[in-house]
């Protein structure tokens, strides 16, 4: 058995074309390129069993040889394929099994499966292919351009894939960030053979919430950080490319969603230990969250104000008019972020954690190596309890809806509930179901009452365009939506406090 280590960039064809012709890769490559066909046909049972266990089998022809391959096991971190491969040589365009006798083969592909498989898609695509020695390492980089295909239907391939063949997973994270300042490209966290199931079961895109990883009662505080962080930025990721390229504005409250959580990550992480690296990755990761809140606040005020006000005003001109500004103040704002330079910056971000998820900071020494050896379970109980107590103190100076005191009330429920869905795992499985229910519609309430406050400051951005431009009409639409959202926050207020009393009867669940 072999361990594929390899980082899948996702290329538009001109870009490869314009990278192939750039001297970088002349300056480290060993050998000259070398091109060839590669026909792909991958294996499954009618019920797709072999996909259902996270194994993929596939015959590929490359020249005169025929390979056939297993792969199984492993994990995906910010475009870092890490798979087992079990791969022998067979005669012609058939599966052989004759060949593969042994433990590894029998236990991952038992032979009651093998009777029942068929060919479900191909892949078929060029690949040029040069070794690398690069920082040390010695890197495979193969373009591959061409298709997945069943029978009629088809998707493009068009990726970069760096194959680590010696050296550290951190290089081929280097190396990426090195040709992204050539061309731009995304991380990709689909491999060829998932694009191929996903063409077969008709899938389409959508947003991906926050999944919490498994955690155990033994991690150290190390394990669990480090997983927390990289389910994060998969989250982040899986949302990023439909935030850049559709219309529905979830992607982007769930890119926000994953970096509150990452931000929460992170300050545990600083108490672990400091590290300026952290502290620069953290700060950007601050200033990107305020950014993209900004865009956040049009989508929100459009859905849950405007087009709710203009639906109960059908043909009121001053709305429709306040509208029209407020969807063109969104576009303007989802422009910025979907411009190459904001692009790019946003993959050189992801490419820069993984290289200091893979650095020296998760090596233990000095005082570092006692906290490295604590329980996950010790940490989270002290922190835990004092969030709550924090918490539960700010909701009992909520005797006035004071706008500072609501804020704080609302970025402190935030870090419970974050820390909580974090944590939970480590005291059993429904431990904090209740707990985190209870607490999820205090924060619901105390989200839609600081888009109150949001509506109220854009209103005042938009009533100012138009005093400047002397537009009767949407200065009367925005004094009768300032009326209509007061309605709705003395109905916030008041769920307010019924939400926090339920909560406040919830038994904590990290009690030991």
């Amino acid at each position: 058995m072999a361990v594929e280590t390899e980082l899948k960039l996702r290329i538009a064809p001109g870009q490869i074309a314009r990278l192939k012709r750039h001297g970088f890769l002349q300056k480290y490559q060993m050998a000259r390129p070398v091109v060839r066909r590669l026909k792909n046909i991958y294996y499954d049972t009618p019920k797709l069993e072999l996909h259902q266990s996270e194994m993929a089998l596939r015959l590929r022809h490359a020249g005169r040889q025929w390979l056939q391959t297993l792969k199984g096991g492993g994990s995906v971190q910010a475009g870092l394929h890490q798979r087992n491969e079990w791969e022998v040589p067979v005669n012609r365009a058939a599966l052989d099994f004759s060949a593969t006798q042994g433990v590894e083969w029998d236990e991952h592909l038992r032979p009651s499966l093998r009777k029942k498989l068929q060919p479900v898609f191909v892949t078929d695509f060029s690949r040029s292919s040069r070794m690398l020695e690069f920082q040390g390492a010695q890197i495979e980089l193969c373009m591959d351009q061409g298709e997945v295909r069943i029978g009629k239907n088809s998707t493009p391939i068009c990726e970069l894939e760096l194959e680590l063949k010696t050296g550290e997973p951190r290089q081929l994270f280097e190396l990426a960030l090195a040709i992204l300042e050539i061309v731009p490209f995304e991380l990709e966290l689909v491999s060829k053979a998932e694009q191929g199931y996903r063409l077969l079961s008709g899938y389409s895109a959508h947003p991906v919430r926050a999944n919490a990883p498994s955690l155990s009662g033994a991690d150290t505080l190390a394990d669990v950080l480090k997983k927390l962080i990289w389910s994060c930025l998969q989250h982040f990721q899986s949302n990023l490319h439909g935030a850049m390229t559709g219309d529905d504005a979830e992607y982007l409250h769930q890119m926000r969603v994953a970096l509150r959580r990452l931000r929460v990550v992170l300050h545990m992480t600083e108490k672990f230990c400091a590290d300026p690296v952290l502290a620069g990755l953290h700060k950007e990761v601050s200033e990107l969250c305020v950014a993209l809140g900004r865009m956040r606040e049009w989508d929100v005020f459009i859905a849950h104000t405007l087009r709710p006000i203009c639906a109960r005003m059908p043909g009121h001109a001053g709305l429709q008019a306040l509208l029209e500004l407020s969807e063109r103040q969104r576009k303007v704002s989802y422009a910025e972020l979907r411009g190459a330079a904001q692009s790019r910056q946003l993959q050189r971000l992801l490419l820069r954690f993984s290289i200091w998820m893979n650095g020296d900071y998760w090596q233990p020494h000095g005082q570092q190596l006692v906290k490295v050896a604590q329980h996950a379970r010790d940490f989270a109980t002290r922190r835990l309890r004092k969030l709550a107590k924090r918490f539960a103190q700010a909701g009992q100076a909520m005797e006035t809806a004071d706008a500072a005191r609501l804020h704080a009330l609302r970025i402190l429920a935030k870090k419970l509930r974050y820390s909580a869905e974090f944590f939970a795992g480590l005291y059993g499985e429904n431990a904090a179901v209740s707990f985190l229910a209870a607490l999820g519609e205090v924060q619901d309430v105390l989200g839609e009452i600081n888009d109150i406050a949001v509506a109220h400051r854009l209103l005042d951005g938009l009533a100012a365009d138009a005093a400047a431009q002397r537009d009767a009409n949407v200065l009367e639409a925005v004094t009768f939506s300032r009326g209509w959202i007061a309605h709705d926050l003395s109905d916030r207020v008041g769920t307010l406090k019924n939400t926090l009393q339920h909560f406040n009867k919830q038994a904590v669940f990290w009690k030991e």
